[in-house]
């Protein structure tokens, strides 16, 4: 497969984060209903304050835990279908402000995290006892971070470098995402039909992991990461056949996403389609290419000339496939029909040919569906409850400036937002390895929208 110079980049970066992080195929056991204690610190500098922290104190708990359809729990609640939440590890929902013994410049995450958590024992507060995220929310004036939020992949930590008075689901969700073990999604322009020939060149925008922003939820592939498809909802295909996709993130059952084998890598199918407040403008069936079975570092597959998306006013369907082949593999998937909330995909294995018929869509008015509410997912379930499995990856000894918290398992880091001005990603890691001891962090950047 071909790639771009900044694709050859962003691969090895890729290849480092995941042969170091070990990160796991799913972010918790399957059917198990996990309601995450997240806890919010606004923290302070020696000579750097919130403009205005009063405000910050009163709209940090809706970013994370409202009832709105624009908070952390409302948004993992709806794309997870009562599987995953968030919840507040303190009746206030934020602790904070906290003034740390240090100076804002220079942009020290982890001396950031590890002085918060201090405090914050300081207070009774332990994590992994008493809070399970740790969201570190600070002003962004003094710092000089390159980016608007960063999280650990995967891991407990996130930090919010907040510009005003007010965190964004955006950059929250963003990096809560990082922290369930999801990279950014790119986009592999396959042109010519055959995924042998592709290069990599953007985002997917079929993902808040790809900058469709919240409203395009989850991918397939992130999802099956994230373990919130069952066995039956993500079809491992073993044998050449026609299969029947509902949408993605609909309600009631059925197959909502196929698995197929790809030589080494694995190509994911889906169907997309506007359910609740999710892929109001995306429609079609999409294709993933999932490298060697790491679900969180999949790329959308785009056959268009323009590379259009939704981010251009191209229509819903711009970039969704009728056909694609993988001569390399002899692996071939046609769309016999696609609209209104199901799809009817062929799939043909070990060089078979696909059954007679042309591969069409099916043109009809998007109607929403039903995904539930905030606390229902609509199939008579409430809010999640359990609690999720460790991930992998080595742990350093306790007080390691390798780790982001002095006494955490080391984790790589994607970064999120910035100005153009930010350093190339190889730059960055090496950067981050020489800071950071024995541990290697990757940092990810992506321009603040």
């Amino acid at each position: 497969m071909k790639t771009s110079a900044l694709g050859r980049i962003a691969l090895a970066a890729g290849v480092a984060a995941l042969t170091t992080g070990v990160l796991p195929t799913t972010a918790h056991a399957e059917g198990s209903k996990v309601e995450r204690k997240t806890l919010p610190v606004m923290v302070e500098f020696s000579d750097a304050s919130f403009l205005d922290a009063d405000a910050v104190k009163a709209s940090t708990p809706d970013t994370y835990f409202g009832t709105k359809k624009d908070s952390l729990a409302s948004f993992f609640t709806e794309v997870s279908r009562g599987q995953y939440t968030t919840v507040p590890a303190v009746e206030e929902g934020v602790v904070g402000p906290i003034t740390l013994p240090m100076t804002a410049a220079g942009c020290d995450y982890n001396q950031i995290n590890k002085l918060t958590q201090e405090a914050l024992s300081a207070r009774g507060l332990v994590r992994d006892e008493d809070y399970e995220s740790l969201s570190v929310v600070f002003p962004a004036q003094k710092t000089g971070c390159a980016w608007a939020g960063l999280g650990s992949v995967p891991g407990p930590y996130t930090w919010i470098n907040l510009y005003g008075t007010a965190g964004g689901l955006g950059v929250v969700g963003h990096e809560f995402g990082h922290n369930l073990g999801l990279g950014h999604q790119g986009r592999s322009m396959c042109t010519d039909g055959d995924l042998v020939d592709c290069t990599t060149d953007g985002t997917s925008a079929k993902s808040l992991m790809g900058g469709g922003g919240p409203a395009a939820g989850f991918s397939a592939p992130e999802m099956i990461r994230a373990g919130w498809l069952s066995g039956s909802e993500a079809v491992k295909v073993d044998a050449s056949g026609t299969y029947t996709l509902r949408s993605l993130h609909g309600e009631g059952s059925g197959t909502r996403a196929l698995d197929i084998p790809m030589g080494e890598d694995r190509l994911v199918v889906e169907y997309r389609h506007a359910a609740g407040t999710l892929d109001a403008d995306i429609e079609g069936v999409h294709a993933y290419r999932v490298p060697k079975d790491a679900y969180g570092s999949s790329s959308l597959i785009d056959m268009t000339e323009a590379n259009k998306t939704a981010g251009n006013d191209a229509p819903a369907d711009a970039d969704a496939i009728t056909a694609v082949t993988d001569t390399a593999s002899k692996v071939s998937v046609a769309v016999v029909s696609s609209g209104d909330g199901k799809a009817v995909v062929q799939v043909a294995l070990d060089g078979e040919k696909l059954s007679a018929g042309t591969a069409t869509t099916e043109t009809a008015t998007p109607h929403p569906e039903h995904t539930g509410t905030d606390t229902d997912a609509g199939d008579g379930n409430g809010e999640a409850d359990g609690t999720e499995a460790k991930s992998g990856g080595s742990v350093p000894a306790e007080g390691s400036a390798s780790t982001a918290s002095g006494n955490g398992s080391s984790a790589d880091l994607a970064a999120t937002g910035g100005s153009a001005a930010t350093v190339p990603l190889a730059a960055a890691g090496a950067a981050l390895v020489a800071a950071g001891g024995a541990a290697l962090v990757v940092m990810r950047r992506r321009k603040r929208a």
